[in-house]
């Protein structure tokens, strides 16, 4: 028999760690799935909430949908109903029970009209017919409505209402046609294509009151969506309540949330206008009374102002002989002031004259010029007494010297000095240069 050793049971967790851990994966391992299956243990608490088991012939799963999405739900479930849902997978944690929480639902056989309703959106979104920027601005304000609804239907008899409470006076056409059922879709398009046509109306209102997604289906039909990108007159789309979007919706110019939100965005407020208008007629009245009060004001300032000429020539002549006063007494002043300037001037001329600075210049040339011929004389002096001196030296080792005693210098033809016998051949020329004068000879024979 398997025993757990101490090391296991501390590795062991508890039994909500476990059911924690499961609701994570399940969680994080599943996408939302659509699911379709019979209703049985419906139960509805006071909380809102509904918890029911979804079941086939096979097997079964249990259900909770929380109060703040079966609000959304269109009709009201009970047992035995065969319906499709919206959920993520979970576990209740408390139970280890395994459930799906519910975030949609729809009575069975609308499943399937949702899919045709994402598959046509996504082609005609592909193709561009949701774009803001082909859509057109509706006309600010409309002369003419045009209806594309039933004529016995609620949203042309609330349309009506708001448009005569708002605008009596804006004309409406009505384009009748059916708003559910087989033939509706055809004669929305026709009824979109007679208006185009007319050109009566310059903006169109198509829609129908609330109903199931069934009773809508006319306006998410293809041909609808294409008859209403085509035409050439602004559309607002109001079909069914808020909630409630479709094709025409997204395709139209501007999507109104019910018949009547869009004959209020689409008719002006007589009484506002009425009140704007009344508005605009106090403020005009004001501004006129208040530009004719400033004008009279100025008026009469300038009245004031406004004196005989002759009175203005005579403060102007007045004034004019004040001016030439002022303008003599200046001049007077001015010529003084030229005059003791003109005066400094000159006698700072005087003080640098050319002629007193050359004879000063003279006076310190005098005693330059003896400086000058007594340096050179006593220069001259030393340098002759330095030369004579000089001449001595060189004189006592100067080869002339040696000269005056007797003594020659002999040298030969290329005026070399001869110091050997060896240096000269007999019958050879040779030159001897004696104190003065000089002899020329020719070598006859060696001497012992």
């Amino acid at each position: 028999m398997n025993t757990l050793t101490p090391s296991q049971n501390r590795n062991a967790i508890s039994v909500s760690e476990l059911n924690r851990q499961v609701k994570s994966l399940l969680e994080h391992s599943f996408m939302t799935v659509q699911i379709e299956g019979e209703i049985s243990n419906l139960a509805r608490p006071s909380s809102g909430h509904w918890y029911f088991t979804l079941k086939d012939d096979r097997a079964q799963v249990r259900c909770a949908m929380f109060r703040g999405r079966n609000q959304q739900v269109r009709f009201r479930p009970k047992e035995g109903d065969q319906v499709t849902v919206l959920a993520k997978v979970s576990l209740y944690e408390g139970r280890g029970d395994f459930q799906l929480i519910c975030e949609q639902m729809q009575e069975s056989g609308q499943g399937r009209l949702q899919q045709a309703f994402e598959r046509l959106k996504l082609q005609l979104a592909q193709e561009g017919l949701f774009d803001q920027g082909r859509k057109r601005a509706l006309p600010s304000p409309p002369r003419h409505i045009g209806v594309i609804t039933s004529p016995t239907g609620a949203a042309i008899h609330d349309i009506l209402q708001v448009l005569a409470r708002r605008c009596p006076s804006l004309p409406v056409a009505l384009y009748p046609t059916a708003v559910q059922g087989a033939e509706a879709a055809s004669q929305i398009v026709r009824a979109i294509q007679l208006a185009n046509r007319d050109q009566r109306c310059d903006a169109l209102i198509v829609g129908r009151g609330g109903g199931s997604l069934e009773d809508l289906w006319p306006f998410n039909e293809e041909i609808v969506a294409r008859a209403i990108a085509a035409s050439t007159i602004p559309i607002v789309s109001a079909v069914g309540h808020e909630v409630d979007i479709s094709i025409s919706d997204l395709v139209a110019d501007l999507r109104a949330p019910t018949p009547s939100a869009a004959a209020e965005l689409l008719s002006p407020d007589q009484a506002a206008l009425h009140l704007h208008l009344a508005t605009l007629r106090q403020r005009l009245t004001r501004l006129t009374q208040r530009y004719l009060a400033q004008h009279s004001t100025r008026l009469a300032h300038l009245r004031a102002r406004l004196r005989h000429p002759g009175e203005r020539l005579r403060e102007q002549s007045q004034r004019l002989d004040q001016l030439e006063l002022r303008l003599h007494r200046a001049l007077q002043q001015r010529l003084q002031q030229r005059h003791v300037r003109l005066t400094e001037l000159h006698n700072r001329l005087q003080r640098c004259s050319p002629s007193r600075l050359l004879l000063q210049k003279q006076q310190q040339l005098q005693p330059l010029q003896q400086r000058l011929h007594n340096g050179i004389t006593l220069l001259l002096q030393q340098r002759r007494q330095l030369l004579q001196f000089q001449a001595r030296q060189l004189q006592g080792v100067s080869p002339l010297a040696t000269l005056e005693r007797g003594y020659a210098i002999v040298q030969n033809e290329q005026g070399q000095a001869i110091t050997r016998q060896e240096q000269v051949t007999p019958g050879e020329t040779i030159s001897a240069r004696l104190h003065e004068g000089m002899l020329i000879c020719t070598v006859d024979r060696y001497a012992d």
